[in-house]
């Protein structure tokens, strides 16, 4: 058995095109063959085809299955998977979804173990495996009515061990590999329900749910009274409330079911080899669906959903969505949406709030990691929307990343995601991902990490304001750039050439910094006349940078010093200054300054350059600042956290050789102030 817990080496899987190949199992007369018959009959055979697995694998041995009965183990194991392999060509090659009849393993009631049938290659090609679950009464009935063949008549303890040992050790291969695997339990057992099943797995692959529900989202904003500017898109346990929604479900149905077991299975399927993905999330769905009808999905739901309430903050922001109709919200859960839809209901908020998640077949939706990304995606990029992303775990940070504001849920030390912390020290500052956090309840201790997580506040004015605002009237930094003229081309060469380094570096560098001081700058600041000789003896106007001697030309150190320098040789009066940290500008710094040019290489996310704007201005409160660079990441300049900051400042003007898409920041031999200054070994 403990072979079948690592991948087959020579998988058919591997490099080829994967079929869908459905294995019905259960134990001997559990109604394989009849289900088999039914399905012939009921499912569409442009689409399906069927096999009963011992007559196929008859067809491939040499004397049919007598001539297997005589065969050793090794042999029967060959001709097993000479007979799946057949069943998985024959699908290739008519690109139909087969239906097989299996043998997991014979167990004779005298045995201790029993002999496995199950092989590696089955395993291998099975996308799907429906458990008959057939009461074990009615199978030793069967048996003894069989008479079309000989059945040994075995007890009902033997039978059910048999059976609870196979389908555990189906569930837990299906688990480790991604074979979507369903319990055919006494609400799941009638030939129509099996029919229904089947034809949605026909239906249901991810690109298919990706399209329902942009669909959905599509139709949900075109429904708006007014198109949104600014969406919130929230997750739900543990995010909008402090409960677990799909923990409580299953809860909840073990004490309805008064099961011994307090265990959530869920936890099986998503701490194995496959994580959080589609395969997972679709497994969850078939969990629920083989735990309960309908009816008793819909009566847990409810239980659940009385329980739960949430988070005042919360209930408050999305109240206000009544009377700011420019903002709308979405609950993106991966959890059970209809628990979230009551749970709204009963806040009187489900007018407000569409919810998108699943947990049901009859839902249409497995919402996955990779989809609330799509969702937030959608969002920006057809509706033009402001997105802000709530959640609290590792599955919420795609859509986090993705949308112009994420703020991180931090709740009790005791029920919050262990596994964010490590994830957010790897992600924050990565292509200008800077999040905030709320701690919910607020007495919770904020998640403390080595990168900037700054606690805010929902209930804060500031934070009201930042959600409301209408964006269509917001201002754009203000920014003149050379990225596509001719001399950006050829003055960027060197900075981007990884040959060039040291001294020949520094001396581009100062070029930029001269260019654009006299291109840019001097348009920026002004200029301003006095008189000087002229060649010819006589007295003419001359121009230098407006008030130049009340300038000061701010180093960032260290990259930002050899273009500081070039800006220096065009404004030789202009007073000069390293700053290391923000200390390094004081008051006396700024004593009589009119003007301060704030100098740095490359721009990233604009952390560095907003605290030192927002350490000047505290000095200075009307002080001109201007921000010369050679690269400015172009994610700064779109609706970011940092720029809605930065816009907020008066007499803050940007320039830069070029607007860089590429949103690659430099480590080791590629930091620019490494190669600047020689020291990549020692980076």
């Amino acid at each position: 058995m403990s072979s079948q817990n690592k991948k087959s080496t020579d998988s058919p899987k591997a490099g080829s095109q994967q079929p869908s190949v459905i294995g019905l199992y259960g134990i001997p007369g559990s109604g394989k063959t009849f289900i088999l018959n039914h399905l012939r009959q009921n499912l569409d055979r442009s689409f399906f085809t069927f096999y009963e697995g011992s007559e196929v694998i008859s067809s491939v041995t040499s004397g049919g299955l007598e001539a297997f009965q005589y065969l050793d183990e090794h042999e029967k194991n060959e001709r097993r998977r000479e007979a799946i392999l057949r069943i998985r060509r024959e699908c290739v090659n008519n690109s139909k979804i087969a239906f097989v009849t299996g043998h997991f393993m014979f167990w004779k009631g005298d045995e201790d173990t029993g002999q496995v049938a199950c092989t590696e290659s089955d395993l291998d090609t099975y996308t799907h495996i429906l458990y008959l679950d057939t009461a074990v009464e009615t199978i030793i009935n069967r048996r003894q009515e069989d008479e079309k063949r000989f059945r040994p008549i075995e007890s009902f303890d033997h039978l059910s061990r048999w059976q609870e040992y196979e389908r555990n050790q189906l569930r837990r291969s299906c688990y480790h590999r991604g074979i979507l695997f369903i319990n055919l339990s006494k609400h799941l057992s009638a030939a129509d329900k099996i029919v229904g099943l089947v034809n949605s797995f026909h239906l249901r692959t991810e690109e298919h749910n990706r399209s329902c529900a942009l669909g959905a989202l599509d139709q949900y904003i075109s429904h708006q009274l007014e198109r949104p500017e600014t969406v919130l898109v929230l997750d739900a346990d543990k995010t909008i409330a402090a409960a677990d929604g799909g923990a409580m479900f299953w809860e909840q149905l073990n004490a309805f079911e008064a099961r011994s077991t307090k265990k959530n299975p869920l936890y099986d399927i998503f701490s194995g080899p496959l994580g959080y993905s589609w395969s997972s999330f679709e497994q969850a769905t078939l969990l629920n669906e083989e735990a309960v009808d309908d009816t008793r999905f819909e009566e847990v739901c409810r239980q659940v959903a009385s329980r739960i309430t949430l988070h005042a903050e919360f209930s408050s922001l999305l109240a206000m969505l009544r009377v700011h109709r420019h903002v709308c919200a979405i609950v993106v859960t991966c959890g059970i949406g209809r628990i979230w839809e009551l749970v709204l209901q009963k806040e009187n908020l489900s007018k407000l709030v569409h919810v998108f998640g699943g947990g049901r077949i009859g839902s249409g939706l497995v919402v996955t990691p990779g989809l609330k990304k799509d969702l937030v995606l959608r969002l920006r990029q057809s509706y033009n929307a402001y997105t802000w992303s709530f959640g609290d775990s590792v599955v919420d940070l795609p859509m986090m990343q993705e949308a112009d504001e994420a703020i991180v849920v931090t709740g009790e030390q005791t029920t919050r995601s262990t596994s964010m912390d490590k994830r957010l020290e790897e992600l924050v500052g990565v292509n200008g991902f800077q999040p905030c956090q709320v701690t919910l309840p607020h007495h919770a201790p904020p998640r403390v990490l080595t990168k900037p997580l700054p606690v805010t506040n929902l209930t804060d004015t500031s934070v009201i304001q930042s959600i409301f605002t209408r964006h269509n009237r917001l201002r754009r930094i203000d920014i003149s750039h050379a990225t596509e003229k001719a001399t950006a081309r050829l003055l960027m060469t060197p900075m981007r050439d990884s040959t060039i380094s040291g001294p020949r570096l520094r001396d581009a560098h100062e070029e930029v910094g001269r260019y654009l001081a006299v291109e840019y700058l001097t348009a920026v600041v002004g200029l301003e006349s006095y008189p000087l000789q002229h060649v010819q003896g006589h007295i003419t106007n001359g121009y230098r940078l407006f008030r130049e001697t009340e300038t000061l030309i701010v180093a960032l150190m260290r990259g930002g010093e050899p273009m500081a320098l070039g800006i220096s040789q065009a404004f030789p009066s202009a007073m000069f200054l390293h700053a290391r940290k923000l200390q390094d500008i004081c008051d006396k710094s700024l004593e009589g300054m009119v003007t301060v040019i704030l100098v740095d290489s490359v721009i990233n996310t604009g952390n560095t350059i907003l605290e030192f704007v927002r350490h000047i201005r505290t000095l200075h409160a009307s002080i001109r600042i201007v921000v010369a660079a050679g690269v400015i990441q172009a994610s700064l300049l779109q609706r970011s956290r940092i720029a809605q900051q930065l816009v907020a400042f008066e007499q803050l003007t940007f320039v830069a050789l070029r607007i860089s898409e590429n949103s690659y920041s430099g480590k080791g031999p590629t930091d620019t102030g490494a190669r600047l200054f020689c020291t990549v070994s020692r980076e």
